[in-house]
């Protein structure tokens, strides 16, 4: 039994699960960071990481009270309970919530501006704004993808090298971290593929349109494994770019993994044990990351005095 509007509940409202993908392409442009100048700036790096596990439980919030308002929540759902759906969080209690975490968001991401510049505050309004926007209408009409390509990877990585960088412009960032963000953001778009898969009966029975529901099942599976693939690639390119070392095949290793995700997903198909997959695609997630800026930081250590 969750208690009404208690600490658990809010715990759970938050999905502590899915906040991998927010801190994962900020420790990979941080490593990136040491791969190349050899050091880090760790304030800016901590700041962002606030801010981006932030935005990422304010999403969560923003959508877990959206779809109650929208009775999207039903006996049909195949998807983890939700907060203000199963009452652990009530309507205006939620409200208050997603007040509070946006205050908080911006709170940690303004100081940016001292590394980044006044533009900062715009890409700011701008992640803030999509927060709300993703479940409110792009999540309904196609555009989901594009936004994760974007707010999980073009954007926190490209930002986050740029705010340990000495450069005046987001423009200066070099080709091997824009080929890193996205290769990070495709990764990550495989976790929204997976919950797109399993709602992708009901969705269409609702009118809502995603990736899923235009291309169908067997181009789906075949995306999410190519995503893979490519997304590995690319990483190798960037880091071709920063080191001849033999120890730039190591992301590599995470094939397998992701061709037994897409495995599973094709073998379960359809209903609640897809949940399963949705939660072994975010821990590959981070494993990603973490494997690209692992081979980043030995790069690094072997060029940097």
């Amino acid at each position: 039994m969750v208690k009404t509007n208690s600490p658990h509940a809010w715990w759970l409202a938050a999905r502590p699960k899915t906040l991998t993908g927010a801190a994962a392409p900020v420790i990979l442009a941080v490593s990136a960071a040491y791969g190349i100048y050899g050091h880090i700036e760790w304030i800016p790096a901590l700041l962002c990481m606030a801010f981006a596990l932030l935005m990422q439980t304010d999403a969560n919030l923003v959508n877990d009270y959206y779809d109650c308002i929208r009775g999207v929540d039903t006996e049909e759902r195949l998807g983890p309970e939700r907060a203000c759906s199963q009452g652990w969080i009530t309507l205006p209690a939620m409200r208050m919530g997603i007040g509070v975490v946006t205050l908080l968001a911006c709170l940690a991401g303004f100081p940016l501006v001292w590394w980044g510049g006044w533009e900062c505050i715009l890409v700011g309004i701008a992640c803030v704004a999509f927060c709300f926007l993703y479940t409110t209408l792009f999540s309904r009409i196609a555009m989901g993808d594009v936004l994760v390509l974007l707010f999980f990877g073009i954007i926190p990585v490209c930002y986050t090298f740029f705010f340990q960088s000495p450069f005046s412009s987001i423009l200066d960032v070099p080709l091997s971290v824009w080929l890193l963000a996205l290769a990070q953001g495709l990764i990550t778009d495989c976790l929204l593929i997976v919950n797109n898969f399993r709602d992708r009966h009901t969705d269409a029975a609702v009118g809502k349109t995603t990736l899923v529901t235009i291309i169908g099942e067997r181009s789906t599976l075949a995306l999410y494994g190519a995503i893979g693939i490519i997304s590995v690639l690319m990483a190798i390119c960037a880091l071709f770019l920063l080191s001849r070392s033999a120890l730039i095949l190591l992301p590599l290793i995470f094939l397998p993994l992701h061709l037994r995700n897409l495995h599973l997903l094709r073998t379960i198909n359809y209903g609640k044990p897809l949940n399963r997959v949705l939660g072994i695609t975010a821990l590959s997630i981070f494993v990603f990351a973490i494997l690209v800026s692992f081979t980043l930081v030995l790069v690094g250590s072997n060029h940097n005095p």
